[in-house]
């Protein structure tokens, strides 16, 4: 019997403004081939650092399966982690993150990362510019489904 497993990388951007309204996006990512290298490398203990850090930045660029980086990083942040079910128990791996704002950028663009600066990049998605003013804060909900293709 052959199997083979798919990896499936979602990003959900969850806006709340100072004034109580809340906006959200839900976009599938592009997993980066230095991410699916990095992934294996887990798999077989080859790799010990994981990815647990999430970007966001305010680069345009369509992401590519090579890139490496953000476009145009912003700020980086130490996610918190855990397990959900999608399909099987625990298939599903979900990083998240808040970031509060001081000052008016748009943000268009986050990727999952295994340091703190720098590091390799798992997976890079841009989306609908989100213009954040002081006050406002964003939540990047990332999650990776580890499913059967």
């Amino acid at each position: 019997m052959k199997q083979s497993v798919k990896f499936k990388g979602i990003f959900e951007i969850t806006v709340r403004r100072k004034d109580g309204r809340i906006e959200r996006e839900v976009i599938e990512n592009i997993i980066t081939d230095v991410g699916l290298s990095k992934v294996a490398g887990l798999i077989n203990g080859q790799n010990t650092t994981p990815f647990k850090y999430i970007a966001i930045g305010t680069g345009t660029t369509a992401p590519t399966a090579g890139d490496t980086a953000l476009e145009s990083e912003y700020a980086r942040k130490e996610a918190t982690t855990r397990l959900e079910t999608t399909n099987v128990t625990d298939d599903t791996a979900v990083l998240e993150a808040t970031f509060d704002f001081t000052e008016s950028v748009t943000i268009s663009e986050a990727g999952v990362f295994d340091a703190s600066a720098g590091g390799n990049m798992l997976a890079r998605q841009t989306f609908t510019g989100k213009s954040m003013e002081a006050g406002d804060s964003l939540t990047v909900t990332y999650k990776i489904i580890c499913q059967r293709a």
